[in-house]
């Protein structure tokens, strides 16, 4: 028995997200079907994390138990041929058997691309939110300061969610501007449901001047999901890596 773990890059658009699910093809049922054709068997994939619908990834983590003899640095290339072009694993390793792509990953970033412009682009309709006017982005980085270091993010989190804390830690957020396109990069330990997106929404407002920096910190304090600012487009966010 060997324990494969997978680094994964996909293009979430044509997707209902990761996890399995009867409504709708999703990454994690696709690369299943990819493995059952490869080896013959049906695996548990487990993944660091869910991602939705529409979100994309650079860096997803995931691993399954095999019986398979096809040596473990050769999986990536034999499945990227049994998988859709808009889904490519970039690597692949054996890893001990007890490793768990989820409990142990000792954090994770994320990347949600911002596209500034008066005329959205076709080219990235499905691959960055798309903001029609000039967003004040030396405000936003004055805000996005305001969430580094250990909080409790309640106010940042979707409903649905039954995880046991609300606590995350932020270890770094920087930005970086490539024409039009802006990129917001978040590191933290973990994150909870939806907390980049609604990070990213309640800059968005600081950047349209609705709200001031300064109003990240109540807004943390309060603990409460009202209080804080829309959830961003799904289509801008992209996990980048899972660090173990």
């Amino acid at each position: 028995m060997k324990n494969i773990q997978l680094i994964i890059s996909y293009c979430g658009t044509r997707y209902c997200g990761w996890q399995i699910q009867p409504n709708g093809v999703t990454i994690q049922e696709v690369i299943i079907n990819a493995i059952r054709e490869l080896t013959g068997e049906t695996v548990n994939l487990i993944g660091s994390g869910r991602t939705d619908a529409g979100v994309h990834a650079l860096g997803q983590s995931a691993n399954f138990l095999t019986r398979s003899t096809i040596p473990a640095e050769a999986f990536y290339r034999a499945l990227n041929t049994r998988l859709p072009s808009d889904i490519r694993i970039v690597g692949s390793r054996e890893r001990a058997l007890d490793f768990h792509s989820r409990y142990h990953a000792k954090g994770k970033s994320y990347i949600y691309k911002i596209y500034e412009s008066p005329v959205d682009s076709p080219f990235y309709s499905d691959l960055a939110f798309h903001v029609s006017r000039t967003l004040d982005w030396q405000e936003m980085k004055e805000a996005a300061s305001y969430f580094i270091g250990e909080h409790d993010f309640s106010a940042f989190m979707a409903s649905g969610s039954s995880i046991k804390t609300t606590i995350r830690t932020i270890e770094e957020i920087s930005f970086d501007k490539k024409g039009d396109l802006y990129e917001i990069t978040f590191r933290g330990n973990g994150f909870l449901y939806n907390m980049v997106r609604i990070m990213v929404g309640t800059l968005y407002e600081v950047g349209y001047q609705r709200r001031k920096p300064e109003d990240i910190a109540t807004i943390i304090k309060s603990l409460e999901r009202s209080q804080a600012g829309i959830t961003a487009p799904a289509q801008g966010l992209y996990l980048k890596e899972v660090y173990y």
